[in-house]
């Protein structure tokens, strides 16, 4: 048995220790993947304001330059690992949003046809944001270079 609890022992302690460069990837590769989204909406308002005028969402034109400038600037912060668990809830905010309006009918299904939620293309960006938001960013972002000079300096 003592085996056993050793052997699990240390299998925690390297699968702790990839914690943040596990982060670290999440955070490139999904921050890319915000920013490139939000890039794209950003040059192409004028459709991205009449989808949004199709939905039904209230004030189209501000509502598609919001969308737009949080995912570009949102993945810009999660790159860098700055301010990222605000970015994270407010990315994961849009991405409700998101799911509430233009796939509402994959949202609701979450229980009942669980296939169709997981499906819906917001899943993948909403598992990434919800993943910063509740691990932090890691020990390879700009978050936590900040606060360990400002612990540095407050000591």
């Amino acid at each position: 048995m003592n085996i056993l609890v050793k052997g699990h022992s240390r299998f925690v302690s390297i699968v702790s220790s990839l914690e943040s460069p596990f982060l670290l990837a999440i955070r490139l590769y999904w921050g890319w993947q915000f920013m490139t989204s939000g890039w794209g909406k950003m040059h192409a308002i004028p459709r991205f304001t009449t989808y949004f005028a199709s939905l039904n969402i209230p004030f189209p034109a501000a509502s598609a330059h919001l969308v737009a400038g949080v995912e570009f600037f949102g993945g810009i912060l999660l790159i860098l690992g700055l301010a990222s668990r605000l970015s994270a809830l407010v990315l994961s905010v849009n991405l409700l949003v998101a799911y509430w309006t233009a796939d509402h009918e994959a949202l609701t299904s979450f229980f009942s046809d669980p296939d169709k939620f997981t499906s819906a293309a917001e899943i993948t960006f909403l598992v990434a944001a919800l993943i910063i938001l509740f691990l932090g960013p890691g020990l390879f972002a700009l978050d936590t270079l900040l606060a360990k000079r400002y612990k540095e300096q407050h000591s």
